[in-house]
């Protein structure tokens, strides 16, 4: 059994030397090749003295030498850092530092706007970039650096390095409710139990074709890599421009497994799927948010033949629960239960388990509990908690997730999500879930996307905004829905029509963002009575 992710593609490449692995536009590779790539990859990076557990950070579209690099640099001894290709030069200076990166490889295109960041990473000492060379003025501003080209990297043998399953592998940045990202320190172990237990419910073969249409900075988009390779499948690698690429995509390469969040679902399910991806398209999976009925319903009636499963997971223990597809029609709201070799509990704030239907927090126990937070004990100790219901007699603590999700589960033991803690809208007493309240709004079918939230309010504590992007609906009808549909506690005090909404780099709903932009809106509004 592999200990090192590495071992994942030496593997597949020993039992499917010819099988196809990885696709990027015109570049093939099998097995075979995609190993020899890291070996060679490992070798170089030793060679310029990557040593065990620094950091490789990697600033990358979603092309082979961005693979290459991940498990080059695990076979190295190295820990991998992968920065979403869409953030800027503060955020990336951000992680380079916060990380200490000694070796960062990006682009040429990308150095002339980090050089002025760069310059203030002091524990970088390496970059490696592909594309064009680069000019001699910013070689210049940059030579406090050793700049290597990609096709220059020293082909030399890697020299292995005694690891184990324990030790980290890679740091993924996840944004929280406060504050800038944190690094989330995975291990060799949480990741191969991940790649093992996702591909074991999912039941990839060889003969699945996995298109990667989310970032690998994002876990849920790393996963389609290490799942891949842990089974011989092919990944075909690709930065979207619109939805519709993505089903021209799935029809050229005849994909059989797609991942994406429910912002890329909404649009999807609103295309008409062609014939050729409904003869391909095996299974489509769900994660980074709950996904509305009523977009689960159009891909069910223009997919029938494909699987849909609905998951959850958290970058804090990688991924947690899945909905076997056949309890889809019975409990379309359900996440599901835990995913092979995990154990996920619903539990009071004293650590008792709750009672079914009633409230709680979700707890994550088990070998996909990351490490922590690099460099941050304090945030490290108010999630990563005493697990709870462990034996007194067990001298050593066990360590679980504490999530900050609130969930509850039925008497069968299937879970539902409820709402994140701080996502709570606590209005005139009552406690509302934004979910509940933007599941009426999707399932009426007069939103694109829609997202309610708290703001704060001098009478009610918060009042419920409900920020709403359509083409075929006005404010007022809306307005009259939620009359209809919801109780007088659940209706918003106020409705915000958007052309776009603000997404976070794994694309996903940036509700913080949303929640900064309408923080003042009536708080504004009273101190304008005040004066008047």
């Amino acid at each position: 059994m592999p200990q090192q992710l590495y071992q994942l593609i030496e593997t597949s490449a020993r039992k499917f030397p010819h099988n196809p692995a990885l696709l990027f536009k015109d570049q093939h590779y099998t097995y075979q090749q995609l190993w020899q790539q890291v070996t060679a990859t490992a070798g170089a990076l030793q060679s310029i003295d990557l040593g065990a557990n620094d950091r490789l950070a990697i600033y990358l579209p979603k092309i082979p030498e961005a693979v290459f690099s991940y498990f080059g640099g695990n076979l190295a001894g190295g820990v991998f850092v992968p920065v979403n290709a869409l953030l800027k030069a503060p955020q990336v200076q951000h992680i380079l530092t916060d990380c200490n990166v000694k070796v960062l490889v990006t682009s040429s295109d990308r150095l002339s706007a980090l050089a002025e960041s760069l310059l203030q990473c002091p524990d970088l000492q390496t970059i490696i970039y592909t594309g064009r060379p680069l000019d001699e003025g910013l070689a210049q501003q940059l030579d406090r650096f050793r700049l290597l080209a990609w096709g220059d990297l020293p082909a030399t043998e890697p020299q292995p390095r005694r690891r184990i399953d324990t030790d980290m592998a890679a740091i993924l940045y996840t944004s929280g409710s406060t504050g800038k990202p944190k690094g989330v320190v995975l291990s060799n172990r949480n990741m191969l139990c991940g790649a093992e237990s996702v591909s074991q419910y999912l039941h990839n073969t060889p003969a699945d074709r996995l298109l990667a249409v989310l970032p690998f900075s994002f876990d849920y988009g790393l996963s389609q890599l290490t799942t891949a390779f842990r089974t011989g499948a092919q990944v075909v690698l690709m930065d979207y421009l619109l939805p519709r690429d993505v089903l021209k995509a799935v029809v050229r390469y005849g994909i059989t497994g797609l991942a994406a969040v429910p912002p890329l679902w909404n649009q999807l399910a609103n295309l008409e799927w062609p014939q050729e991806a409904r003869d391909t398209l095996r299974y489509l999976t769900n994660s980074g948010g709950a996904m509305p009925k009523a977009t689960t319903s159009k891909l069910r009636q223009q997919l029938p033949a494909t699987t849909l499963y609905l998951m959850y997971g958290l970058t804090e223990a990688f991924r947690s629960t899945y909905l076997p597809p056949e309890q889809l029609d019975n409990r379309p709201d359900s996440i599901g239960k835990a995913i092979p070799n995990a154990e996920i509990l619903v539990v009071r704030e004293d650590g008792t388990p709750c009672a079914p239907h009633e409230p709680g927090e979700l707890v994550h126990k088990g070998s996909l509990v990351a490490m922590g937070y690099w460099n941050d004990p304090v945030k490290t100790a108010e999630r990563f908690k005493p697990a709870p219901g462990q034996l007194p007699e067990l001298p050593v603590t066990e360590i679980a997730v504490w999530s900050g999700d609130q969930a509850y589960c039925d008497e069968e033991g299937f879970i539902y999500f409820v709402s994140r803690k701080d996502e709570m809208i606590k209005t005139s007493g009552y406690r509302v879930s934004p979910t509940e309240l933007e599941e009426v709004l999707h399932q009426s079918g007069l939103v694109d996307e829609v997202a309610a939230l708290g703001a704060p309010h001098p009478e009610l504590g918060e009042a419920i905004v409900v920020v709403a992007a359509s083409g075929r609906a006005s404010e007022e009808d809306i307005r009259q829905l939620c009359m209809r549909e919801l109780p007088s506690y659940m209706q918003p005090r106020a409705i915000e029509m958007v052309s776009e909404f603000p997404k976070n780099p794994n694309g996903k709903l940036d509700r913080n963002a949303l929640k900064q932009a309408y923080s003042s809106l009536f708080t504004a509004a009273a101190e304008q009575q005040v004066c008047e």
